[in-house]
């Protein structure tokens, strides 16, 4: 056409380069919004052919466009998906479908795709983000190519991924959460954790008490005063190097239980361990470790409902 011009390699009108140009799908014409100059004609829409319902014609889907390209599968995913056939020439003599998909997939992809699906259920469970999915699933890519964990299932493989997704992305999870919404052992997950760190050489942050405080404080209804406390006192005590040795869950779970009860809104060992995942005996010999220090644990604004000198001994 006459009135178009390529502008530093742009599609552009001749008589304004710089306004925007708009695209009539309707008619396939790009329009210069300055004076309505058509300068492209005949433009392809990229968008779907069809509108496609949820509850329409009972899940029959007339689009044959398929589904977004998938970057870490072979070929980008690319690949022809043959539906179920209806008529009598999808079948041969014995019933059996002449052609099926799995001669079109490879078996790489199809663990792939299996163990993608596995992530996705698994982040569904406990509100995961997609972020998280997707760097879980390249995390599984990288250790499939690899080949360096052959032997272990790939449930197993896509859990320690996942838990590992969690600690990079800054919202880690225990162990023993992953293994809940898992099909696998918490021990295999932490074996198959290990193996990958150094397969891939990467690393994750360390756990902190700060990690997992804000979490369980929603989950146990607790005010963001007592939360402030539980936090406080959990960091002061790693720095008076009070709880040596002890995981910062334990900690963590010891640090809500000493807040609560100098609180208006007590919580049992109980009510918190199985929020926190620890046994109400840890908590307690957290606990311990962390009485004797209590008045140097406590913010010096933090409103006691219960005096220090009454708090439960154990």
């Amino acid at each position: 056409m006459a009135s178009t011009s390529n502008f530093k390699d742009r599609v552009v009108c001749v008589h304004h380069p710089d306004a925007p140009l708009i695209e009539d799908y309707r008619a396939g014409d790009m329009i210069c919004s300055e004076c309505g100059l058509i300068v492209g004609d005949r433009v392809i829409d990229v968008g779907s052919e069809w509108r496609t319902f949820s509850n329409e014609k009972a899940g029959v889907d007339p689009s044959r466009v398929g589904g977004p390209e998938n970057p870490l599968l072979s070929g980008g995913d690319l690949s022809t998906m043959i539906g179920p056939g209806t008529g009598a020439a999808s079948f041969d003599s014995f019933g059996s479908a002449k052609y099926q998909n799995r001669r079109t997939m490879s078996s790489s992809d199809r663990a792939l795709i299996t163990a993608f699906k596995e992530i996705s259920s698994m982040a569904d469970r406990i509100n995961l983000p997609k972020t998280i999915v997707d760097r879980a699933n390249n995390l599984f890519k990288q250790v499939h190519d690899g080949k360096s964990l052959k032997g272990r299932s790939n449930d197993a493989k896509a859990s320690a991924c996942l838990y590992i997704a969690c600690r990079q992305e800054g919202v880690p999870r225990t162990f023993k959460e992953i293994c809940a919404i898992s099909r696998v052992s918490k021990k295999e997950i932490g074996r198959c954790f290990k193996l990958t760190l150094k397969a891939l050489a990467t690393s994750v942050d360390l756990i902190t008490t700060a990690d997992f405080m804000s979490r369980f404080c929603a989950n146990l209804v607790l005010p963001n005063y007592v939360q402030r406390a539980a936090t406080h006192i959990a960091r002061k005590a790693v720095e008076m190097d009070i709880v040596a040795g002890r995981s910062p869950i334990s900690v963590a779970a010891a640090a809500i239980y000493m807040a609560s009860q100098a609180s208006e809104n007590k919580k049992t060992h109980k009510e918190i361990g199985d929020i926190a995942g620890v046994a109400e005996a840890t908590i307690r010999q957290s606990y311990k470790l962390m009485y004797g220090h209590a008045k140097a644990l406590f913010p010096e604004d933090f409103p006691f409902a219960t005096p220090i000198e009454q708090l439960p001994l154990l």
